[in-house]
């Protein structure tokens, strides 16, 4: 056969296979033949470059190229629905309906609520051109590249004839939905993250929004990212009832949501919240509520919309689930800064679609306020959460001569007594220099994308050079060599990654060298402060608590930390050593020179996209100024900076309370920054 109708058949082969798969979840042939098959194609396109097709199934992959969305403006704005919580509320709704219509009959599309991230897409004779996030609703980010890589929303639709029975795709129309994370996906996502000792996701939508918009589509191709669509939009849709439209989209490749009905009373609806109310605890995915809506597009054009949401749909939320289990034991973890959390471990529970055993108890105070004795019956509610909360205990239950929960008076890590600091609700394990997990932590802080910038290690790698015994703080980073971390030989890439991008973070500026450090307390901003005050590490090292008191947003405690910080020999022989390796110890003569008070007393807003400067480089010009940058507009906002495509909210807001619009030229023009450049900011990711 023909290479190139070779290429072709096995496009549509593939697409066929993945729409059985993860729509109809019917495989019709074995992982490993899908396997050959898509090997074959990959090995006959790298033949003919001539038949690139950015939606063949190889594409699927994603690339690990970074990506910056592009904010794209929507057709038809996507507005959010308004939320009830009773059953009250419903016949409200359906009674408001029923008025708006002067009583005319009417049926309601019964869905459900997929807890995720709204997504619009758009095709063109059956291929999909582009994937838009909801954004503002007004605009989005084009996310097109990330959800090419879900397998469930087709890429190309199948030919549909007049055979078939199945009325024909528009030649242009737009589907939207909701990505989601299964609950499979999250939880391997979560078990590879703890094991790299990563910070959890909290929930399956941040894990969904967090993986959709990952400048890398090869990170959301290996997530697992699932879609259901839920609403048909275009000039010329087949058919005049949403339910309808649904059923159709469906037969056209999409997948839709599960247990969809068409209903014709509110009795039927309570009937169908009243069911998925317990049998969303079966589904893969997340689920948090009922979605109505006036099934006929005539009744739904004629109802039209509040400014905020359509009056013919609504959302039912489902209250967050419950349940009783025992608390078996109270165990304590130590984390980067010392902080002690404690962590209820009780008998395994079912609750909103996972098996839990484990829920923070955040501190001291927390405990005491439930009274908590080990082996009491307590009440947990997880509602989305990874790790559930504590909301109620039966004391009803309690067995005589339960032991009360003591908070512990010593590390569970290294023994040394803790210490709980005045206005703080955690303790802490001082021992910031011996106690191995601060070790480590402090390593995984100095590595980090917004401090030293690290990209070629990460938390397991940091732990592996620990246990080995390769580093025992950070500046024992930058002694690695190549030879001592390439194994048997089979590492040598990857060890000569790891020790360039250890030389190349001796570039960092100082400010992020200070948040580097991880002094208690002090954040990325307080950092940049100190780092633009003091200018060298000598004069920080040497400031009194009058002096460091005298920074703006520095106080008395995290004053004293970096005073406690500096005074302890060890630290002070890790900031020597890594000044001896060449790291920033003061800012650049660029950056001190830059360094005004032009903007000194203004609370300046930055929003849009611009020509001559980054976002980010625009706020570090402000903050070297003596500007202070706020993310919301109030009526003490001095200004905004405004680039192309301003959000809509941020311009109303600001238009409405008088504050200034600047644009990019002015503010460069008015301030005397035309020929300021602002310092480059180091880019890259951790992993």
């Amino acid at each position: 056969m023909d290479e190139t109708k070779r290429i072709i058949e096995l496009r549509a082969e593939l697409h066929q296979h993945n729409y059985n798969y993860y729509v109809l979840n019917q495989p019709t042939i074995s992982d490993q033949e899908f396997d050959f098959m898509m090997h074959e194609l990959q090995d006959l396109e790298a033949k003919h470059p001539e038949m690139a097709d950015e939606n063949s199934p190889t594409q699927r992959v994603g690339s690990d190229l970074n990506q910056e969305f592009r904010q794209v403006e929507h057709r038809y704005p996507m507005l959010s629905l308004a939320n009830t919580y009773s059953e009250q509320d419903v016949a409200d709704w359906y009674d408001s309906v029923s008025r708006g219509l002067a009583g005319e009959k009417f049926e309601v599309c019964c869905e459900m609520k997929y807890d995720g991230l709204s997504i619009s897409l758009t095709y063109i004779d059956g291929r999909l051109t582009s994937a838009v996030t909801r954004g503002d609703g007004v605009r989005g980010d084009d996310v097109t590249a990330n959800v090419k890589t879900i397998r469930s929303i087709p890429l190309v639709l199948k030919p549909v004839d007049d055979a078939s029975g199945i009325p024909p795709y528009p030649h242009e129309f737009e589907i939207r939905g909701e990505v989601l994370m299964p609950w499979t996906s999250f939880e391997r996502l979560n078990r590879e993250r703890e094991a790299a000792e990563e910070p959890l996701f909290a929930n399956p939508r941040n894990a969904a929004s967090g993986t959709l918009k990952s400048q890398k589509s090869e990170v959301a191709a290996a997530r697992g990212l699932d879609a259901y669509l839920y609403y048909l939009l275009g000039d010329n849709i087949p058919a005049e009832g949403h339910y309808e439209n649904l059923k159709i989209a469906h037969k056209w490749g999409f997948k839709t949501s599960e247990g969809m009905k068409k209903v014709s009373s509110l009795n039927e609806i309570y009937d169908f919240i009243n069911y998925w109310d317990k049998e969303r605890k079966n589904l893969p995915v997340a689920t948090d509520g009922i979605v109505l809506k006036v099934n006929s597009l005539q009744q739904q054009r004629a109802l039209g919309y509040t400014a905020k949401s359509p009056r013919w749909a609504i959302a039912y939320k489902f209250k967050a689930e419950r349940e009783r289990t025992k608390l078996v034991e109270v165990t304590y973890q130590v984390g980067r800064t010392g902080a002690i959390t404690p962590v209820a471990n009780m008998e395994p529970v079912q609750l909103a679609g996972t098996t839990v055993k484990r829920a923070t108890l955040n501190n001291e105070d927390f405990i005491r306020s439930f009274d908590l004795h080990v082996g009491d019956y307590v009440y947990v509610e997880k509602g989305g959460e990874i790790i559930p909360k504590i909301v109620g205990v039966d004391v009803d239950s309690r067995e005589s001569g339960a032991e009360p929960v003591r908070f512990i008076t010593h590390c569970p890590e290294c023994g040394s007594p803790l210490v709980r600091y005045e206005g703080e609700a955690a303790h802490y394990c001082p021992n910031d220099t011996g106690c191995p997990p601060q070790i480590k932590g402090r390593i995984e802080h100095f590595i980090a994308r917004k401090a030293m910038n690290i990209d070629s290690l990460g938390p397991e790698t940091v732990d592996e050079y620990y246990r080995h015994g390769i580093i025992h703080n950070v500046a024992d980073l930058y002694e690695i060599d190549v030879q001592q971390i390439n194994g048997n030989g089979s590492r040598e890439r990857s060890a000569r990654k790891v020790v360039a991008a250890i030389n190349a973070s001796k570039e960092v500026p100082f400010e992020r060298v200070v948040f580097a450090l991880g002094i208690r307390f002090v954040g990325e901003t307080s950092a940049k402060l100190l780092a633009r005050h003091f200018k060298n590490i000598d004069a920080l090292m040497n400031a009194t608590m009058e002096e460091l008191t005298e920074v703006e947003g520095v106080g008395e405690v995290m004053a004293a930390s970096v005073i406690n910080y500096f005074q302890n020999p060890r630290n002070r022989e890790i900031v020597e050593r890594l000044r001896g390796y060449g790291v920033q110890m003061s800012l650049s003569q660029e950056a001190t020179e830059a360094t005004g008070d032009k903007l000194a007393g203004l609370s300046i807003v930055i929003s849009g996209v611009f020509q001559k400067h980054s976002r980010d480089e625009y706020k570090d010009l402000i903050e070297r100024n003596g500007g202070k940058n706020v993310g919301s507009i109030s009526a003490k906002t001095s200004f905004v900076l405004a680039g192309e495509n301003m959000g809509p909210s941020k311009l109303q807001k600001a238009q409405k309370l008088g504050v200034r619009i600047m644009s990019e030229d002015e503010f460069l023009s008015e301030y005397g920054f035309e020929d300021n450049t602002p310092a480059p900011q180091v880019e890259g990711s951790l992993f």
